[in-house]
This record gives structure tokens, C-alpha cells and sequence, in this order.
């Protein structure tokens, strides 16, 4: 393990596996220390050839409930967004397999995280959803990749109410690869990271390599898009300023339509 238990982001390595557990309760809120600590995992793995396999997990309460609502500010926002792409990039370039076990809450900007990984499996009765428009935003990496996964239609429905969902709707729309009751979450992804363990990490790269060059692309050139639109036009809005004012004081948004 690199780093202390007082770490946001725990890394445990033990080829071909790498680990990354996510260690900030309650609720695995992604602050920019997080962001920052992830990446640098990230970066960790991606550089070491004996690894093939990365296996993401939060607690039971909480796979992540999502960005920290106050690095949403507009004296904040654009290097949050950096910050946090930075790891997207990372992931839709990399070459292990991501594998993702959800239990708890997976909402928002932990919602984004399982959208960039091979293989999940849920909690049937976790809590999914993208609810940024409850704050007056938008999910820049779901309005990118979403779709891709669900289609088109559901997609919009997830993004555009900010509906709620669990485990089992979350499988059957695509999100997820499996769900089962929350103790057997462990034992399934155990199940796949020991068959992917016997397969060759070579082949695994170039498979994977193969697999998304395509959606990387588009995905690099649809997050910067989603990135300009949310920076230049979402966060200049009357109703952002206050969505986000509004959560901060636990009442109700006023919204104005502008």
C-alpha cells in the first residue's frame, strides 16, 4: 500500500492486480485532494508493465456520492475540472482492465468513474444517478459517454431529470455488467479479476487497445466540448451560482432562467 490510512486514495499493489480503494468517509466525496491522489494512482499503474488488472471499490455506505459540491464555485470550478478530466483521460487511455465493484451510493462524479471502466458489478440495490441538475449543472463526462453505453434516450432521461436508480435498473440499462445482493459484490469481482489474471496482459493492452480506439476520440473531443460549454456558458448563469449557494445553505434553489 503507498501512502498512510489517512489517505483519500489507497493504492495496493500485488501484480498482476492493482487496487485502488477509495478512503473518504463518510460518503467518498471527490474533493480536489482526492482527484489529485487518484490521478497519481492512476499514473502509478499505468507505468508499471506487470500490472493488468485495476479493481476500484468505495465502502459499503458509498462507492462516491460524487464531486464536492463546493469546489463548484467560480473561483474554483475551472481547476476542478481539470483535476477531475485529468483522471478521466487517463482511464480512457489506459490499457489494464478496470473493473469497478458498487455498493452504496454511486452518484454524480462516482456515477462518471464507472462509465470509463470494462466491467462492473453493482449492489442490486446501490444508489446510481446523476443528479447535477437538481444543482443547476450538468455532468460534463456523462453528457459525453453516457449515451454510448444506454443510448441516447435513457441517456437523457438519467441526465436531464436526475433520477435516481438502483442496482438492478443501473444492469439493465447498461451501466453495469452484473448486480447481486451487496455481501456477494466482493466475491464477484474476486471471480473476475481471477479469470482475468490468467489471461495475458499483452493481449489484454492490445485488446483493449483495440476496443476503444474509436470511443477514445470521441471521447477527447466531446469532453472538451462539454468542458467549453460547461466553464463559458453553464457557469456564467444566474442559476448555477444559486443551485450551488442553494445546496451550500440547505434550502430550496430559486431558479430565474437565466
Amino acid at each position: 500500500m503507498t501512502g498512510s490510512s489517512a489517505k483519500r486514495v489507497l493504492l495496493h499493489v500485488a501484480p498482476p492486480i492493482a487496487r485502488i480503494e477509495f478512503n473518504h468517509p463518510p460518503l467518498n466525496i471527490i474533493d480536489v485532494p482526492f482527484m489529485e491522489q487518484l490521478a497519481s494512482a492512476l499514473e502509478e499503474v499505468e507505468s508499471q508493465a506487470g500490472i493488468s488488472v485495476v479493481v476500484f471499490s468505495g465502502s459499503d455506505k458509498a462507492f462516491s456520492s460524487g464531486v464536492d459540491v463546493a469546489a463548484h464555485t467560480s473561483d474554483k470550478v475551472e481547476e476542478m475540472l481539470t483535476k477531475f478530466h485529468a483522471i478521466f483521460r487517463i482511464m480512457v487511455a489506459s490499457r489494464k482492465v478496470l473493473v469497478a465493484g458498487v455498493r452504496g451510493h454511486c452518484l454524480g462524479g462516482g456515477a462518471e468513474l464507472t462509465l470509463l471502466c470494462d466491467l462492473v458489478v453493482t449492489a442490486e440495490y446501490a444508489t446510481w444517478g446523476f443528479p447535477e441538475i437538481s444543482l443547476g449543472c450538468f455532468p460534463p463526462v456523462a453528457a459525453t459517454a453516457l449515451a454510448a453505453l444506454v443510448g441516447q434516450k435513457q441517456a437523457a432521461d438519467l441526465i436531464l431529470t436526475g433520477r435516481k436508480i438502483d442496482g438492478h435498473q443501473a444492469k439493465s440499462l447498461g451501466l453495469a455488467n452484473s448486480a447481486v445482493p451487496d455481501q456477494q459484490v466482493a466475491g464477484d469481482v474476486a471471480g473476475l479479476v481471477k479469470q482475468l489474471a490468467t489471461l495475458s496482459p499483452a493481449a489484454l493492452a492490445a485488446t483493449k487497445k483495440a476496443m476503444y480506439a474509436w470511443d477514445s476520440i470521441h471521447f477527447d473531443k466531446g469532453l472538451a466540448r462539454a468542458e467549453k460549454i460547461y466553464l463559458e456558458e453553464l457557469m456564467k448563469t444566474e442559476d448555477a451560482r444559486e443551485g450551488i449557494q442553494a445546496f451550500v445553505e440547505k434550502r430550496s434553489p430559486r431558479w430565474i432562467g437565466k
